[in-house]
Formats: C-alpha cells, sequence, structure tokens
C-alpha cells in the first residue's frame, strides 16, 4: 500500500471539520472487484493496520469460503473486514460491518440485520452518488456513507465525475461522515483536503506503487 496516500488519508480524518467525521472509522478502505482484484487474500498483508478491507465479489460460488479465509486473515492483520451486501454473511464470519450498494440502501437492512449491527456495535456503511443519497444514509443511521465518483474512475467510465469543490459542498450538507470513493490517488486525495471528508476508498489502491 502507498505510504503517501496512506498519511494522506489519516490526515482528511484528522482535518474532518465536525466530531462525528471523527469517530473510530478506517480512513482508508480497499473494495474488492472480482476482474481487477481477483483474490483480495493476497493484498490484505499490504493494507496498514485499522484499514477496513470490503468483501463485494458479488458473483462468485464460494463467497462464503472466501469471506471466512479473509475474516482470519483481516483478524491477525487488525484489518476491518466488511462485506457488502449481505448482512448474515458478516454475521456468520464475524465481520466488523456491513456495506450496502446504493439499490440496496433504498431498502435499508431487515429488522434481523438492524439487531445484529446493534448486538455486534458493526459498523453500517452506504453507498451514496448524490445529496439524496447522502441524505438517505443520514436518515437510516449509516456510520458512514462512501460517496462516489469523486474523480474520474475505471469503475464507472461513463458517469460524471463530482469533482472536490462539489464533493466538499456536499459533506458539508450532512452530519454523518462520508468516505471519498473513484480516482482517489496520491496526487487526486490532496484535492480533498479541506473537504471535510472523513476518509477515502478506492479498488486501485491495491495497484498503486
Amino acid at each position: 500500500m502507498n505510504p503517501m496516500l496512506t498519511k494522506a488519508a489519516a490526515n482528511l480524518k484528522r482535518r474532518a471539520a465536525k466530531p462525528e467525521r471523527r469517530k473510530a472509522l478506517p480512513s482508508l478502505w480497499l473494495l474488492t472487484d472480482e476482474k481487477r482484484l481477483p483474490d483480495p487474500a493476497a493484498v490484505v498483508a499490504s493494507l496498514p493496520r485499522g484499514a477496513a478491507l470490503v468483501l463485494r465479489h458479488y458473483g462468485v460460488a464460494n463467497r462464503d469460503t472466501l469471506a471466512l479465509r479473509l475474516a482470519a486473515l483481516c483478524r491477525r492483520r487488525g484489518v476491518a473486514l466488511i462485506i457488502a451486501g449481505d448482512w448474515q454473511l458478516a454475521a456468520k464470519v464475524g465481520a466488523a460491518g456491513v456495506h450496502l450498494p446504493e439499490h440496496a440502501a433504498r431498502r435499508g437492512l431487515p429488522p434481523g440485520g438492524r439487531l445484529w449491527l446493534r448486538s455486534s456495535k458493526g459498523l453500517l456503511t452506504m453507498a451514496a452518488h448524490s445529496a439524496a443519497g447522502l441524505r438517505r444514509a443520514q436518515y437510516m443511521k449509516a456510520t458512514a456513507a462512501m460517496l462516489a465518483p469523486i474523480f474520474a474512475t475505471a469503475s464507472h467510465p461513463g458517469r460524471a465525475a463530482l469533482g472536490a469543490v462539489r464533493t466538499a459542498a456536499l459533506v458539508r450538507a450532512v452530519r454523518l461522515p462520508v468516505i471519498a470513493l473513484g480516482g482517489i490517488t496520491p496526487a487526486t486525495i490532496t484535492a480533498l483536503r479541506d473537504s471535510g471528508c472523513a476518509g477515502v476508498a478506492g479498488i486501485g489502491f491495491a495497484f498503486v506503487p
């Protein structure tokens, strides 16, 4: 993991303007991707202690087995494992929380999921691509929202990037912590210095030298 990126992410969290954005949240979140990062276990060792790994890999047949393997690796490394889209799998493997993509965030967690989060004191993150998405995450009492895409990204080539100025305005309008996602590199993260974001997330982190 690029040390400059790790340091810049930690600085973002420290500079987050509101106290609720300085919660005990990871400042660096690595998202898995079936095509770009087929074996996420291979990169866990490169993550700094206190970072988070969000397991997406929605379409793989052995997702439960992969989640169990990652849970063990993450515990040893001091990395928070977050399971995307499946609170029951998160509970099964003892994950640190669950992440809801935007289509699932519209529905929220079922009662069983909310009960598990309360009892486990787990993290709930929700994807957002607009002011409405951020407000939804805040209304549903998410621990944090992942706002995307901040900059141009290979993951969403046809979607217009929000940019640093628009991102800062959106962050100021809500109370919950916001994690910046999309096109984050050691070069682009500097533009978010005064954005109020509490951290950054991405897939390409694994490939930054």
